[in-house]
């Protein structure tokens, strides 16, 4: 099977070339067959060429070797003939002309050859340079993760045989800056995971019982006045990365909030589209400001004090189009930002096309 494949291949490969050499030729025969209408198969001969030159470049050593051969041979054709008077003298120069117009093109499409391997090369130099980056996003989140979570755990031995309330402020300093590294790893090795091509484990959420929980997961650990507007829907998704993606949005929302402010959790279903919106009455973003909330590692210093990682918008985003959806936001500086995160509900995302995640990374910027 294997065998007939590549016979197969070398025939078609080979075919051009060979009807090429039989055209050529037959059109030689026919110059020196039909004396007075010698520039007709020379036409054709050069159209031929022109023709197939577009649609498959030889190099350009044989080109010219083959190119020339023609010229030489049709050219002492059409001497004999202006020599002995079938045809006139000017039609001499159309042995030059021709054959000038012809390396003209293959000029063109040798400099098109070279500019497409200039990109391919180009494309493929940015592979692994985005290679490279989730290498290093992987490997700097097991390398930050484990240190910091061992440090943690030291400093809270610590913290029980402390009886200095200012030293135990100070220790409390250096928990809070190691769960920030946490925070950072754990985000980091989540993008890393999100362009790492594995497939999703996509199943079918309800999502009125989805924020729901995701609620009664953060009311209970932030003083903040919470709301939740379970609508009907039903959508087809990762919940892990769901529930990163939501969480990452809450987190957001209690950083730019105080005590007093309002925090609303709602979802609905339109069209076919399932929306989880996390909106809040906190500090908002101003409007030159809102441009950047997607980019990695950019952030505002919050109302509490607390500096995010600056990756877990970018996280909720990347997660979001690796599900096929979107995340939208919208904010008036001093009134409070919303985000929506829209997916494809249970029944449209079999027509849905889900983005490759490699896609999502590298059109997925982000924040917190």
């Amino acid at each position: 099977m294997a065998d007939r494949t590549a016979s197969s291949g070398w025939r078609s490969g080979y075919l051009v070339e060979v009807c090429t050499g039989l055209l050529v030729l037959s059109m030689i025969v026919a110059m020196v067959a039909t004396p007075g209408e010698e520039t007709v198969p020379y036409h054709l001969l050069f159209v031929w060429f022109t023709l197939v030159y577009g649609f498959r470049i030889w190099p350009v050593r044989p080109t010219l070797v083959v190119v020339g051969a023609i010229t030489a041979v049709t050219g002492i054709v059409m001497y004999v003939r202006v020599a002995d008077g079938t045809i006139a003298g000017p039609e001499i120069t159309e042995v030059l002309i021709l054959p000038l117009l012809l390396l003209a093109m293959v000029w063109h499409a040798q400099r098109r050859v070279a500019a497409q391997r200039q990109v391919e090369a180009m494309v493929e130099e940015r592979e692994r340079r985005l290679q490279r980056e989730r290498e290093f996003l992987r490997d700097t989140s097991h390398a930050i993760r484990t240190p910091a979570a061992i440090a943690r755990g030291h400093v809270e031995l610590i913290q029980a045989a402390l009886t200095d309330p200012e030293a135990y402020e100070d220790s409390a300093v250096v928990v809070r800056q190691l769960d920030r590294m946490c925070a950072l790893s754990a985000r980091l090795l989540a993008l890393a995971r999100l362009d790492s091509e594995a497939p999703l484990a996509l199943e079918t959420l309800e999502l009125d019982s989805f924020v729901e929980q995701t609620l009664t997961n953060w009311k209970g650990s932030v003083r903040r006045e919470w709301r939740a507007h379970a609508g009907a829907g039903v959508v087809r998704a990762d919940r892990e990365w769901l529930e990163l993606a939501i969480d990452a949005l809450v987190e957001n929302a209690v950083h730019f909030t105080g005590p007093e402010d309002r925090i609303e959790l709602s979802c609905r279903q339109v069209d076919g589209v399932g929306t989880i919106t996390v909106a809040d009455t906190g500090a908002g973003i101003a409007p030159e400001d809102l441009p950047h909330v997607f980019e990695r590692f950019w952030h505002k210093r919050p109302v509490d004090g607390m500096p995010g990682s600056g990756l877990g918008l970018a996280m909720a985003q990347t997660a979001a189009q690796a599900m096929g959806g979107k995340l939208d936001v919208a904010s008036d500086l001093g009134i409070g930002t919303r985000f929506e995160m829209s997916l494809p509900s249970a029944r449209s995302v079999g027509r849905a096309r889900l983005p490759k995640r490699s896609e999502a990374f590298v059109n997925g910027d982000g924040n917190v």
